[in-house]
């Protein structure tokens, strides 16, 4: 596609009296984006420079040749709710000025992340947590291993090309894309505070960076428990636990002990695969104990109208379970797929949306029965759908088991003796994403959908009606310590 270069990429420059507070004109550069009509399509760029090997750092260097230096950001030197704190600032105090280019940034403001599906959901939680008057929507960068974010809009999942040409590919996309709302969900993990040491992280406790301590418990928080300490956080795509965060917690483990072994997308994928069958999950019904098995392991219960809780039956042989938002899973395989006429009726089931304030529970017995996936109409084991989910650990033959967010996995303690480790996931609103006009992910607004269910948000529900219990935490708890290496959030 070709391009006139100066005048297509005004269509995405901010005048640096937006990017630079006080900005003034005496040092005589020319601000040719500055007039009241505005830019098309006004851009803020953050680049996880760490991702992708040396492409992070590559398409940094792009996207500041091609836009202003000063609105493309390095996540590994500036966290986002910091600009977008400083940038909005600086906006909302132009447009109280009356000043009309200001105006229509607020209104048509994007924003482009780069990285993998850690470093998208850092953006997504800290425009989800700013409450910013006008939240703009989110394209991503497919930069990482998994790319289920990128995948599930249509953004692809093989990491892009760095060069001018495929940037500017990138933005006419960007420019196009269609608005749409998904939902977040919001988790909370309450389990005994430990004797000793810190509470975040309890050691050897390594949670991701979208779950944090959160030290103040409201009175209206039903997990309230004396001498517990809680952690919270969010994702939009999936929540997993057993065998399948057990191989990306290996994953992990061998990336950090190695990462000069982790510079190619290829080469990850492959490795990914390979642990896949040292870790036993081809074998699990030999190589694992049924105590490792989901229904050993938790009891589980979902809502799936506002205040009534019930019990999941979990099947003994499940041992991988997903928690799923998003039509991507695993390098874009979707687990949950479409339940036939029958199915819906019967079991009161949907196609998976992603604004429907319904969060999709699906199991697999190992990696075998993961491979249906790579089948036509291949599905996990579709155990429900619900507005709430709750697992409650207590004293098993095992003192241990693995979780994952959104990619992220950790090694979970369980109780060795009378006391019960929670998890409870439930509908917090909804943020705005960048979608492709054939992306994988459907809205129930959309009338192109086969099915309408009325979406309903608990962000209100009398057990979340404090401030503390209602945030994410994100402008604080978002900001990736500066000890993590930002890499791992690919």
């Amino acid at each position: 596609m070709a391009f006139s270069d100066s005048n297509f990429l005004k269509n995405f420059w901010i005048s640096n009296k937006i990017l630079v507070p006080g900005f003034g004109f005496e040092n005589n550069e020319i601000d040719y984006e500055d007039d009241n009509d505005g830019p098309e399509c006004p851009v803020l760029v953050f680049v996880n420079s760490r991702s992708g090997g040396q492409l992070g750092g590559n398409l940094l260097k792009t996207y500041r040749a091609l836009l202003k230096e000063k609105q493309v950001f390095d996540l590994g030197e500036e966290a986002p709710d910091k600009v977008l704190s400083r940038i909005y600032a600086n906006l909302e105090n132009l447009k109280l000025k009356g000043d009309e280019y200001a105006q229509k940034v607020i209104e048509r403001l994007r924003l482009i992340v780069a990285g993998g599906d850690g470093t998208a959901g850092w953006l997504l939680g800290v425009v989800c947590d700013l409450k910013l008057s006008h939240p703009p929507p989110i394209a991503t960068v497919p930069l990482g291993t998994g790319n289920n974010l990128p995948f599930a809009f249509g953004w692809g999942k093989k990491n892009p090309g760095t060069d001018e040409p495929s940037v500017m590919s990138f933005l006419d996309q960007v420019m196009k894309a269609k608005e749409m709302k998904i939902d977040n969900w919001h988790i909370l993990m309450r389990m005994r505070a430990p004797k000793e040491g810190l509470c975040d992280p309890i050691a050897p406790l390594e949670l991701p960076h979208s779950l944090h301590a959160f030290h103040r418990v409201s009175e209206a928080d039903e997990l309230n428990v004396e001498g517990c300490h809680t952690f919270r956080g969010g994702f939009w795509n999936y929540f997993s636990m057993g065998m399948d965060a057990q191989v990306s917690y290996a994953f992990h483990s061998e990336r950090k002990l190695h990462p000069e072994k982790f510079k190619n997308q290829l080469v990850n994928q492959s490795t990914y695969a390979k642990l896949g069958c040292t870790q036993g999950w081809f074998f699990a019904h030999l190589l694992h104990p049924p105590s490792s098995n989901i229904a050993h392991l938790a009891k589980v219960k979902i809502m799936k109208r506002r205040g009534h809780w019930e019990d999941l039956h979990i099947p003994s042989s499940i041992r991988s379970i997903i928690c799923l938002n998003l039509p991507s899973f695993s390098g874009g395989f979707n687990p949950w797929g479409t339940p036939n006429k029958d199915k819906q009726r019967d079991r009161d089931l949907t196609p998976p949306y992603v604004d429907d304030g319904l969060i999709e529970i699906v199991g697999f017995r190992d990696a075998w029965h993961g491979l249906v996936l790579l089948a036509p109409n291949g599905h996990g084991t579709r155990l429900a759908q619900a507005k709430r989910i709750r697992f409650e650990f207590h004293k098993v033959a095992t003192d241990h088991t693995f979780m994952r967010i959104d990619g992220e996995p950790w090694k979970q303690p369980l109780p060795i003796d009378d006391d019960t480790v929670e998890v409870e996931i439930s509908h917090h609103g909804q943020v705005n994403m960048l979608a492709t006009h054939d992306c994988k992910s459907r809205s129930v607004y959309d009338p192109s959908s086969v099915h309408l269910v009325d979406a309903e948000d608990d962000s209100d529900d009398e057990d979340s009606i404090s401030d503390e219990f209602r945030k994410f935490g994100a402008a604080n708890t978002f900001k990736i310590p500066d000890e993590v290496d930002h890499a791992h959030l690919s």
